[in-house]
């Protein structure tokens, strides 16, 4: 399972969400086997006035926000992590230094999903991901 959450100006996010909803969903599914029918994005375009940032980042500055279940390897992060910065600088032209990126992992049984707790579920897939 993982929920993600996408952060910037109102000015430079709402333009690209579709194109980044996807890319991002790419790198999931690539770098974590992760089913590609689960997609689970929300955005939250902020105003200026909203939106605090470093003087040494742009005004395109974005923050990935990525919860998921624990159990995937460093290894399959670090692949992600370059997967996006990769592809979000080739396909929405985002330097590295305005994509930020934080995984925060948790036990299954901390998620409610579908009526049950996350450990009782059948997922379908494996949470482990494979050593690449």
């Amino acid at each position: 399972m993982a929920q993600i959450k996408i952060y910037g100006l109102r000015e430079y996010l709402d333009p690209i969400k579709p194109k980044l909803s996807d890319v991002i969903h790419s790198c999931v599914v690539e770098a974590l086997s992760y089913p590609p029918e689960k997609r689970f994005h929300r955005f939250f375009p902020l105003d200026a006035q909203d939106f605090y940032y470093p003087a040494d980042r742009s005004p395109r500055y974005t923050i990935v926000e990525i919860g998921m279940f624990e159990g995937r390897s460093a290894e399959a992060k670090k692949r992600l992590f370059r997967l996006l910065f990769e592809r979000v600088g080739e396909e929405l032209g985002l330097e590295p230094e305005d994509l930020e990126i934080t995984v925060t992992e948790t036990p299954r049984h901390d998620w409610g999903i579908r009526g049950r707790p996350g450990d009782e579920l059948g997922l379908g897939y494996e949470v482990e991901a494979r050593k690449t």
